[in-house]
């Protein structure tokens, strides 16, 4: 007797996993921490999106060198006349793309890795090698490296942070993949004739996104605090606006201890973008804890 095909209809029942998915986010939504943290990511994200309308770039130089917050410069000026308010408004539009494309490469690469390690044995073994050896590098002075060989730009700096940031996202997606695959409605897709390609897209993936979720967040906040570090060490696009480009700046032209406002507003756009990102990724994760929800 041959073994029964597998249809839409036959495929066993995931309910339980997106309604647990489901009432998540609403649990998330209702998080008076997370909402505020979503807030500022999206007035983040508007700035971005409608910086030339905001702000004209930051160009050449002007007589109103140094000069303190006021109403017509709210975040001062620097040692060109240029306005701080305009450098950071363009700077969030460079750090939020290599944020996001940096950590969009990284979810790639760490969910393909930890899905293929969570299914397949002979994968598993070779891949956490190779993400406990990535994860053991020093990644700062690779990174640094690697900027320093190739021509600097939004593109090259972006890779450069995605790649390195892979591991972390391997790791949790191979640990929740493990927990799926062990699961028995696994094991009936299997005996239904189901393939592996479809076990891993059609019930384990639907599983691991929430977790895909919290990756998200929190690698884009440490890939800002990233590309600010090496644009701070002269290694960013030098044609590009960018919070890190702005306290470089402010270092060379040796005006910190009295010009305190130009490192103050970037520091604070920095600060605000990775603390909401990681409140938002940690309440996220907290609502799927059946602990925390009387399960």
């Amino acid at each position: 007797m041959s073994a029964p095909v597998l249809t839409e209809q036959t495929v066993p029942p995931t309910e339980p996993q997106v309604g647990a998915t489901r009432a998540a986010w609403r649990n998330w939504l209702r998080q008076p921490s997370a909402l505020l943290s979503m807030l500022v990511l999206a007035v983040m994200v508007l700035l971005a999106v409608f910086a030339p309308l905001i702000a004209d770039e930051p160009s050449g130089t002007s007589a109103e060198v140094l000069q303190p917050p006021s109403g017509g410069h709210w975040f001062g000026t620097d040692d060109l006349g240029q306005d701080i308010f305009a450098q950071v408004v363009w700077g969030t539009r460079t750090s939020l793309v290599i944020g996001v494309a940096a950590s969009l490469i990284a979810l790639l690469l760490g969910t393909a890795i930890g899905l293929a390690s969570a299914y397949v044995r002979g994968v598993d073994a070779v891949g956490t090698v190779v993400t406990d050896v990535m994860l053991a590098l020093p990644t700062l002075p690779l990174m640094i490296m690697l900027a320093a060989v190739v021509s600097p730009s939004v593109v090259t700096l972006t890779i450069i942070i995605g790649v390195f940031a892979w591991p972390e996202v391997a790791r949790l997606i191979r640990s929740q993949g493990l927990v799926v695959t062990a699961m028995p409605y696994i094991d009936g897709a299997r005996v239904l004739g189901a393939s592996g390609w479809r076990i891993v897209t059609r019930e384990i993936l639907p599983a691991v996104i929430p977790l895909m979720v919290v990756s998200v967040l929190l690698t884009a906040s440490r890939a800002v605090i990233s590309e600010a570090g090496l644009s701070f060490l002269g290694l960013g696009d030098p044609d590009a606006w960018s919070w890190g480009r702005i306290l470089l700046n402010a270092q060379r032209s040796g005006v910190v201890a009295i010009a305190w406002w130009q490192t103050l507003f970037p520091s604070l756009a920095i600060l605000f973008l990775v603390l909401s990102a990681t409140v938002a990724g940690m309440r996220f994760n907290d609502t799927r804890d059946p602990r925390r929800n009387g399960g």
